[in-house]
């Protein structure tokens, strides 16, 4: 079957929480994680909720979302005859870059060998070109680390060395990285932050470096705290950076023509129009905005 294949990139500017419905280690709401893995991410189902909302906000033609994301679920239920799959295959949003708080600056972006290598099979696969990097990540040993600038390295309670000597990898990491989020991060700003660590240093921070914050509900009348009101609720930091992986197919509706190319046109022509999308909960407490910017993989 023809497909066509885009990479979305997606860097929160505020905080995300995508839910995981349920209640893990004293966290009432915890985000959504991978299981095999425990990084954060967000689940295609989210994801693809999220961009047929915005289309409707968008007020996008009604054939036109109906072809892209499928019919409504009472719509495909009684019409079985008229029911259809959608167009566009969305995976889930993968983390990339994490913010961790730093004695050096406000924050470091820090990412592992194991992300950076999944996201260039992923990539490959998507058909999206990237330059090749030569990763020399496999010595990366114990407290070690690469960045720009040699020295000690303070991320969280972690002290860290760092080595310049994969400085070259750490600028074409970023002019990669800059040039796929449409320059937001810029190049400069990702090759003063950008830091590699080994996978389990990045899997504890992933685990631990997350915010944690404490609600509560008011009793209108008495200003106190009702009774059970109080919940923990984690979420991802601004400043994280994710990927989704996007595949378009022909349409599947019946009568239409229409190819993989006009579909993934359809599409880009949202994100176009406005290149910002809400994600997960807390919608009216203004969480879960992300910069959107789309790379389409070669046809």
């Amino acid at each position: 079957m023809t497909t066509r294949s885009a990479l979305l990139m997606l860097s929160t500017e505020t905080p995300l929480h995508a839910g995981a419905g349920q209640s893990v280690a004293g966290i009432d709401l915890p985000i959504q994680r991978e299981i095999h893995t425990n990084w954060p991410c967000v689940y295609g189902s989210a994801v693809k909720g999220a961009l047929r909302a915005r289309a409707f906000h968008n007020c996008m033609n009604k054939d036109d979302l109906t072809e892209l994301f499928g019919p409504e679920h009472a719509a495909a239920t009684g019409e079985r005859d008229n029911s259809h799959a959608g167009a566009l295959l969305v995976g889930d949003a993968r983390l990339l870059l994490l913010p961790v708080r730093s004695l050096q600056s406000c924050f470091k972006w820090v990412t592992c060998p194991a992300i950076l290598r999944r996201f260039q099979r992923d990539a490959e696969r998507l058909g999206v070109t990237l330059p090749a990097l030569q990763l020399p990540l496999s010595a990366l040993s114990g407290t070690e680390a690469l960045a720009k600038t040699a020295g000690n390295l303070f991320l969280e309670e972690f002290r860290l060395q760092a080595s310049d000597s994969a400085c070259e990898l750490i600028e074409q990491l970023a002019d990669m990285l800059a040039s796929l989020c449409g320059g937001t991060p810029d190049a400069v700003e990702l090759q003063e932050r950008l830091v590699i660590v080994t996978d389990d240093i990045f899997s504890f921070l992933a685990s631990n470096a997350t915010a944690v914050n404490a609600h509560i509900a008011l009793d209108a009348q008495t200003k106190t705290v009702k009774d059970g009101a109080l919940w923990y609720e984690e979420s991802l930091p601004p400043e994280s950076l994710l990927y989704v992986p996007l595949t378009a197919t022909a349409s599947r509706r019946k009568g239409s023509e229409r190819q993989p190319g006009a579909m993934l046109d359809l599409f880009a022509g949202l994100l176009e129009q406005h290149s910002w999308l809400q994600l997960g909960g807390n919608e009216t407490t203004g969480m879960g905005w992300c910069r959107a910017s789309l790379n389409c993989g070669q046809a």
